[in-house]
């Protein structure tokens, strides 16, 4: 009888301790995280930037800026080429898993180097490694600050500013290193392009 009444009370104890515990980790918990992070920086709400109250992008994904045919629009700067899906599918997230003695990867950086040195006018050898292959996630949003300033001749021709109203705007989107040592400068391409709509000449 004693051995029953044992047993009764430790699945008592069990039945409890499961009712504190989900209550406790099941709903306050995520209910206090999800508050922290809506009060927090806004890339819990996916970093959304917005032009005239309409979400164009987010700072934290990359897109296109072509047009319907994939061809890049000179008015702006262009990202880094992206493996995902068709291109900046979040998706389908990934790299393009080729080697570097890949064939089709060596053609496909041949192709976006040609491109880039027309559309640009610039000696091929000058272009950065970013211009010419996919991150690893295939949504970097980010260039380098050389991708970027080789754009600057395109960019201002094509919307009637001059290079240094251009160069300025880029100067001013350089993102230094993490914690002031960790990885490289960058350039947000979205938010660089929000900022060039409203530059006039």
């Amino acid at each position: 009888m004693s051995s029953l009444r044992g047993t009764t009370r430790q699945y008592w104890v069990a039945l409890r301790a499961m009712i504190v515990f989900t209550v406790v980790l099941g709903i306050a918990y995520p209910i206090v995280i999800t508050g922290i992070g809506l009060i927090a920086p806004s890339q819990a709400n996916g970093s959304k930037l917005t032009v005239d109250g309409r979400t164009v992008g987010s700072a934290l994904l990359g897109q296109s800026f072509t047009d319907s045919k994939g061809n890049a629009l000179p008015q702006w700067f262009q990202s880094r080429p992206s493996a995902a899906g068709t291109g900046y599918d979040a998706g389908a997230s990934s790299a393009s898993n080729q080697g570097t003695e890949s064939p089709a990867l060596i053609t496909a950086i041949k192709q976006r180097k040609a491109a880039i040195a027309k559309s640009d006018n610039v000696n091929p050898a000058s272009i950065p490694p970013d211009a010419l292959t996919a991150s690893a996630s295939g949504l970097d949003p980010d260039i380098s600050p050389a991708y970027a300033r080789l754009q600057i001749d395109r960019v201002a021709a094509a919307r009637d500013l001059t290079v240094a109203q251009v160069t300025k705007l880029v100067n001013s989107f350089v993102a230094g290193r993490e914690l002031g040592y960790i990885g490289d400068p960058t350039v947000n391409v979205l938010e660089l392009n929000i900022a060039l709509s409203k530059l006039k000449g």
